[in-house]
Formats: C-alpha cells, structure tokens, sequence
C-alpha cells in the first residue's frame, strides 16, 4: 500500500513525533522513508548583509535534521532518503511528493488552540489542503 513515505522535517518536537509514525509505518510497510528539508530562502532575502550566512546556517541545520531521520530509519532497518532544498516550503513538499511517487505524507502539527488555530500559513494545513495522497498529520505531544 505505502512503499514511499515522505517525513518534512524542520527538526522541532512536532516533526520529530512525526517521524517516529513515519518510520514505524515504514517498518511495516516495508517501504523506504524520505527526510525533507526545506529552507525558506525568500524569508531572508530582504536582509542586506548576512542572507548568504543565515541560509547556509538553515541548510546545516537541514543536514542535521535529515541525517537524524536517517539514523532513526537505520536503527529500524528502515531504508531511508534525505534531502535539503531551497524554496516555499508547502510548495516544495507538493513538488517532491510528484516527483519521487510518494505514498504518503507524515507530518507534525502543533496542536495550537484558540484563535492562532484558525491563522492561516501553516505549513502542513497547506499540504493537508492541497495533496493529492493521504496526509497524516501527527500532533506534538503535550509538554510536562
């Protein structure tokens, strides 16, 4: 049913519950897990100085984030990819979910309440909206 499964990950508590769905998933699917980063090059774009620094610094963090899905899929003899791109970042989701025949997509949320729920720009709001395969949207667990 599922032989790709694409986990965006922007390194924080929510896509880390995330990943954990996506490579237990995985595991039982037998199916290979992707690890995508995205970094929002246009955000920084109107600093004068320092844009070059800032995406650099993302694209480390993106490395990082990635290479730490992988080890997680090795350590559950999950076959796994990992990418970091440049680009908006619902846009950049969609365009590799097309281009890598991905199954599904497991994403983290962050469960957010009250009026900030209803605020448009998230992310996986956008991807749930707009995906043409399932989209399963893991809530960040509650702080102790």
């Amino acid at each position: 049913m599922y032989d790709e499964i694409l986990v965006p990950t922007d390194g924080s508590p929510a896509s880390d519950a995330a990943i954990e769905h996506a490579i237990d998933l995985a595991a039982k699917y037998d199916a290979r897990v992707h690890a995508l980063y995205v970094v929002d090059g246009a955000a920084y774009s109107t600093l004068e100085a320092g844009s070059e620094i800032v995406i650099e610094a993302l694209e480390s963090e993106g490395e990082e984030a990635t290479e730490r899905v992988a080890e997680a899929a090795e350590e559950a003899g999950v076959e796994n990819v990992t990418t970091v791109t440049t680009g908006t970042a619902y846009r950049s989701i969609s365009e590799y979910v097309d281009e890598n025949d991905i199954d599904m997509v497991v994403m983290g949320t962050h469960g957010r309440k009250g009026l900030d729920r209803y605020l448009l720009g998230s992310v996986t709001e956008r991807v749930v909206r707009t995906s043409e395969v399932p989209v399963l949207t893991v809530r960040q667990p509650a702080e102790d």
